[in-house]
């Protein structure tokens, strides 16, 4: 146990009860100070875009009169925003209005978003849906083809003369529903995360504790606003402190790392971050001559999560852009998770961040022992202290709690923690509500494993995604990680993990590769790599090799793998790929798919596609 702080209380530490109080009190104090600064890429150049707390509130009024009039409060309303000012207009009018808020993307044409958009709007019941005017005809068209014509749909950004004097402010507790975040894992089965005025509050309260920030702290991030890292602490955290967040769109970040690492000098953002992927990105992607302009001095913090995070990353990130002036006691790595409403636990500001190096072998048995020798080592980093939870690390078959230095499944207890899942009471039941062995209940089942060593938490992996063969954990992203350090052309991708079979389970690794003009015994000599570090570093069979074309890989919004749905596409013959190497008893399973393109006439011990892209 890292700590033990569930005091009900009524009250924040800023003396609000919720968080429209806290935003009223805001724009009173603050009227003309910036709220927001959205960086528009114009394409002929940058425009930042201004929005003061006095302007926020007026906005935030006019469009809950509109609401009210429509019977919003205490009903989901869906967000469906481009990044930019409008949507936290949206958002802070939805709590003016008592209504609760569902941030989701657009719906866009591309299948898993839409998909996960259409799912969402079921799962909500939502009548009731906000976008911009550019936005509308589109969100429109969508309604009708998903079969929910009957919902009204907004345009949130018009001036329909609407007096911001006839607000009314709601009735709204602590306990009342703020907004729903709905996790980024599966598309057919949506799960929105009940999060009370009393939760955001508490959690608010919880990140200011762990990175110590203060109203002179400016935010500045790349993240979309439906993610909950780049929501609860990018956006909705700098209002609570009364200070400002400085926002591009994930776009304009994947465009041009650098773009976002010029945000910081140049707007004076403190503290800014994302998940382990986008420090790779900007490691691979920002020239030297890029890094040679930067200014990096006034980076306090740089919060790595949402993700397994790497020590590798973390060391060389410190390395390369500490000629830019970045402190190496600036890489924060922290954990949290939606259901938690974000944040978990932290280090301490200014203070190197901890980390372990294990034996693997042992670790995959779910205890801690120093390596025998270096090979098969595994670092670990230390994602801190759990100050404002009561953490526990429990044996997940039978609830018992388990002694530090072992693994388990990391469940909390504390103020921040949700009130379930929407429309959801059986799944609410079983990940909220847990009891120890020992009777000791109220606990929330993260699904993360993880371990506690001199008080501080490590988390070692997903409870769901973890591999069982011969009786060992096998961590998918340690093989992951593993492959794409096989060769440059591995390392500028992305691959998952994941294991099929019936009677006997058998690994399967996908891997995209960048080689433009590869041929068939280059891509046969990656595979062949791949295969023998496996079993090599791992001593696991990989008989299962997919090399696929950059951008193949599903992932989520905040870059995590989506392990099942690539098992899903690969069982569906839905990969297209460069080469594959498969055992006949795994090829048997996977299904013909017109997708899958036909194969060339190779070698035995492998299939090459055309490799021209």
């Amino acid at each position: 146990m890292t700590g033990n702080s569930t005091a009900d209380t009524t009250r924040d530490d800023t003396g609000h009860g919720t968080f429209t109080q806290l935003m009223l009190d805001r724009a009173q104090r603050l009227a003309h100070h910036d709220a927001h600064i959205f960086l528009r890429d114009s394409g002929t150049g940058i425009t930042a875009e201004h929005l003061t707390y006095a302007g926020l509130d007026r906005a935030a009024r006019a469009l809950a009169v509109r609401l009210r009039e429509r019977g919003a409060a205490g009903q989901p309303v869906l967000l469906l925003h481009p990044p930019g000012p409008d949507f936290l207009k949206a958002f802070i009018g939805c709590l003016y209005a008592g209504a609760i808020a569902v941030p989701a993307p657009l719906p866009g044409d591309r299948g898993e978003r839409l998909q996960r958009v259409t799912g969402i709007i079921k799962d909500t019941g939502a009548q009731l849906v906000l976008t911009d005017t550019a936005n509308a005809p589109e969100v429109s068209l969508w309604l009708a083809t998903a079969g929910r014509g009957d919902v009204v749909c907004l345009a949130s950004d018009i001036d329909d003369g609407t007096d911001p004097g006839d607000w009314k402010a709601p009735l709204t507790g602590p306990d009342d529903l703020a907004f729903l975040q709905y996790t980024s894992g599966s598309t057919s089965k949506p799960r929105g995360v009940m999060v009370s005025h009393r939760n955001l509050l508490a959690n608010q309260a919880t990140i200011q504790r762990a990175l110590r920030t203060t109203s002179a702290d400016r935010f500045g991030s790349w993240l979309p606003h439906y993610h909950d890292m780049g929501l609860i602490a990018h956006l909705l955290h700098p209002l609570w402190l009364g200070s400002a967040s400085v926002q591009m769109s994930s776009t304009a970040f994947v465009k041009r790392p650098v773009r976002w690492l010029k945000m910081i000098e140049q707007h004076g953002v403190t503290i800014g971050g994302g998940p382990n992927f986008c420090y790779d990105l900007c490691l691979r992607r920002v020239t030297d001559e890029q890094l040679a302009t930067l200014d990096l001095t006034n980076w306090r913090l740089a919060l790595n999560g949402a993700e397994p995070v790497r020590a590798q990353t973390l060391e060389a990130f410190a390395a390369r852009f500490g000629a830019a002036g970045l402190r190496a006691d600036s890489m924060y790595p922290a954990y949290g998770l939606a259901e938690a409403t974000l944040m978990v636990s932290g280090g301490t500001p200014g203070r190197p961040y901890s980390w372990l190096t294990v034996d693997g072998a042992g670790l995959e048995r779910d205890t801690l022992r120093a390596p025998v020798t270096g090979h098969g080592a595994r670092t670990l980093v230390s994602s801190g202290t759990a100050d404002d939870f009561d953490l526990r690390i429990v044996d997940p078959v039978d609830g018992g709690e388990l002694p530090a230095g072992h693994v388990g499944e990391i469940w909390l207890r504390g103020d921040s923690v949700a009130q379930g899942y929407w429309r959801k009471p059986l799944e609410t039941a079983e990940t909220f509500h847990a009891t120890l062995a020992g009777g000791n209940g109220g606990y929330l089942r993260t699904g993360d494993l993880g371990v506690l060593d001199g008080g501080e938490l490590y988390v070692t992996g997903r409870l769901k995604e973890v591999i069982i063969l011969n009786g060992r954990n096998i961590y998918p992203q340690d093989i992951e990680w593993a492959v794409r350090e096989a060769s440059p052309a591995l390392g500028a991708g992305h691959g998952a993990v994941f294991t099929v079979g019936a009677d006997r389970e058998q690994l399967v690794v996908v891997q995209e590769v960048r080689a433009p003009h590869a041929d068939h015994e280059r891509l046969q000599a990656l595979a062949c790599r791949v295969q023998a570090l496996i079993g090599r570093d791992f001593d696991v069979p990989a008989a299962n090799v997919v090399l696929l074309r950059p951008g193949t890989l599903r992932r989520t919004t905040s870059g995590k793998v989506q392990r099942t749905l690539m098992r899903k596409l690969f069982l569906g013959g839905q990969l297209s790929a460069l080469y594959e190497v498969l055992d006949p008893e795994v090829q048997g399973l996977v299904q013909p798919h017109p997708a899958v393109d036909e194969p060339l006439p190779v070698t035995a011990g492998g299939r090459w596609r055309d490799t021209s892209w």
